[in-house]
């Protein structure tokens, strides 16, 4: 059922986006992108190991590209979203990452030659003008005269870096779905750590407070494990780019958390900004192929 494991998904990443906020002050945003998959990495290894072990001839000769993957969607993905909320509202990081699918499409059609038509296209465009909408606080015409939010420009990094992933699991390794996530997560928490010790450098080494263990813990098992499986599964069922656009459904959900959990205020552009994402990426959707 691509739907369901889709949608579930998309409830664990928005949760992720009040997660972000709440993580601030409790534990540093590179920490807790290490702990979170290094906490993942040890749950998996006893469970995958074996058939790790098992595909090791294929997984060598491709290393390198693994090893890229795992520091685009895992490790680039999750220290930018982080760093982000320390600039930027959690309504803001999810509606910033609805425009995920454009990025998705995009990387679709140069890498595989997924070609998309006109009605697609203004789709896209209008899903673009709902992030320019958000970025800017309602003023679009000021994206040409003022400074964006940092938070909000590292949430679209992280938005592209998840993209690229997307579109390169199409290209995985022959191997199950959990184990090759498994391996993913192993590399993610090595890559991981030298952000940590860079972040130690810049403001000194701090350890997380209970408060942050607890959102560590959270993320580790929904964000990070449930979410990815059931990401790597729909991916596998209906293609990166009908995968990629139940990304859209983040920005509601993360919009209802944030005001509801954390009692973030919502803004009229706010609401101008998830109609034009939902609607644009619903419209680049009634068309194409996979």
């Amino acid at each position: 059922m691509p739907v369901l494991l889709l949608v579930l998904c998309a409830i664990f990443w928005a949760g992720n986006t009040v997660a972000a906020r709440l993580a601030i002050g409790e534990i540093d945003p590179f920490m807790l992108t290490a702990l979170r998959w290094i906490a993942v990495a040890a749950v998996l290894w006893p469970i995958y190991g074996g058939e790790i072990r098992a595909h090791w001839g294929e997984i060598r000769r491709r290393l390198p590209w693994i090893a890229l993957l795992a520091i685009l969607g895992m490790t680039g993905f999750n220290a930018l979203y982080y760093v982000a909320a320390h600039y930027t509202s959690a309504i803001n990081i999810g509606i910033l990452q609805g425009s995920m699918p454009i990025f998705v499409l995009a990387g679709a059609y140069l890498a595989h030659g997924s070609r998309a038509g006109l009605i697609q296209w203004a789709g896209v465009l209008i899903t673009a003008l709902g992030v320019v909408v958000v970025a800017t606080r309602g003023a679009p015409l000021a994206i040409l005269e003022v400074e964006l939010n940092k938070g909000d420009l590292a949430m679209l990094a992280a938005c592209g870096l998840y993209a690229l992933y997307t579109v390169a699991l199409r290209d995985r390794p022959a191997m199950p779905g959990n184990a090759f996530f498994a391996l993913l997560a192993i590399i993610a928490a090595v890559t991981s750590l030298p952000l940590v010790g860079y972040e130690s450098y810049m403001t000194g080494f701090k350890l997380p407070t209970a408060m942050g263990l607890l959102v560590t813990l959270w993320v580790a098992i929904f964000p990070s494990f449930l979410s990815q499986i059931f990401y790597l599964r729909g991916v596998d069922l209906i293609g990166p780019g009908r995968a990629g656009v139940f990304v859209n459904l983040v920005p509601v959900f993360a919009a209802v958390m944030a005001v509801t959990l954390i009692s973030e205020p919502f803004a009229p552009f706010h609401a101008a900004a998830l109609a034009l994402v939902i609607g644009g990426i619903w419209l680049a959707q009634r068309t194409g192929t996979r």
